[in-house]
């Protein structure tokens, strides 16, 4: 039996990217019921792909009330519900089996990683203080994406003197914009560039100087999105909600690896139940950005342990 339902947690504060701000995560949560073993996945509706959470409950609802993962991808195209759903029955097949879900994927046992912490976009002073707060944090990603985007990245470097940065464009700069930036992101010791164009008007990235790595985000789905980012991107953001569920993201992640891409592991804004599947793809990854649980004010009975930027895998009360 399948079951799903809409939660809410709230935020520690506003989080601001290009395209708006929100105050609260709101998500969905899949319960799979067999007998008496019970397991549950997350995923987070997002706008950016036509996804409210009433669409994905009905996605949900439209599954057969019998189901496994082997089925589930020729049943659902990559997205929120079916990543709530996959994640949901990794965790009822683990629990049935008496395992964790890294043994029954044939993984080694997962390690803590350390995660970026996001600063989201603000004022250039707000930012500056945000990123104090936060200077002891070995990796700090910046959200940008307007025409003030220097001034703010300069008040969190000076915020930050020591931590690594990288940045999240958003889709909100053009061939040009990058170019011209590229100097300055250097010289404020930026690392990565996330999805500086918009997906599908990226074709100018394989034509143009690339200075500092960029990394798709919006462009890259799943493994089928992998031959047009060739040679247009030097890494990928790896998301369960938009892979469609771990068993998507694993096979994206090995993909990718084999075809010479680096990789990210990121996130949407969710509790850290969505969180404990992703850190199983996080393993090894060259960035990893699971921080949505620092961004609440609630999360989840029995969250994940975070120790400063240090994020520890699940305990199976949680998932997995």
């Amino acid at each position: 039996m399948i079951e799903a339902q809409a939660d809410t947690f709230r935020l520690k504060e506003a989080f601001t990217i290009s395209r708006g701000t929100r105050t609260e995560a709101n998500v969905l949560t899949v319960r799979i019921v067999l007998g008496d073993y019970i397991g549950r996945g997350e995923c987070v509706p997002y706008a950016r792909y036509d996804e409210t959470i009433e669409s994905v409950l009905a996605e949900v609802g439209a599954l057969p009330i019998t189901i496994d993962r082997y089925m589930l991808n020729d049943l659902q195209p990559a997205g929120a519900a079916r990543n709530a759903v996959d994640c949901a029955l990794w965790d009822v097949d683990a629990r049935i089996e008496g395992c964790r879900v890294w043994e029954l994927a044939g993984l080694d046992a997962p390690k803590p990683v350390t995660t970026a912490y996001t600063i989201s976009l603000d004022a250039p002073e707000k930012m500056r203080e945000n990123a104090a707060r936060n200077a002891t944090r070995p990796l700090l990603k910046v959200k940008l994406g307007t025409p003030e985007d220097m001034a703010r990245l300069e008040a969190v470097r000076e915020g930050a003197p020591d931590a690594k940065i990288i940045v999240d464009a958003n889709e909100g700069w053009t061939p040009e914009i990058y170019t011209d930036l590229a100097p300055h992101l250097l010289r404020l010791g930026v690392a990565m560039v996330e999805q500086p164009l918009p997906a599908g008007k990226d074709d100018m990235l394989a034509e143009i100087a690339r200075p500092i790595p960029v990394c798709a985000d919006e462009s890259c789905h799943d493994r089928a999105s992998l031959r047009k980012l060739k040679g247009k991107y030097d890494l990928v953001n790896i998301k369960l909600d938009k892979a469609g569920g771990l068993t998507e993201a694993l096979a994206l992640r090995d993909e990718a690896r084999e075809m010479g891409f680096g990789i990210m592991v990121g996130c949407m804004v969710g509790s850290s139940l969505a969180m404990a599947p992703a850190l199983l793809v996080a393993q090894g990854a060259d960035y990893v950005d699971l921080d949505g649980p620092l961004l609440l004010a609630e999360d989840r009975e029995t969250p994940l342990r975070y120790e400063g930027s240090l994020v520890y895998p699940s305990d199976e009360a949680l998932w997995g």
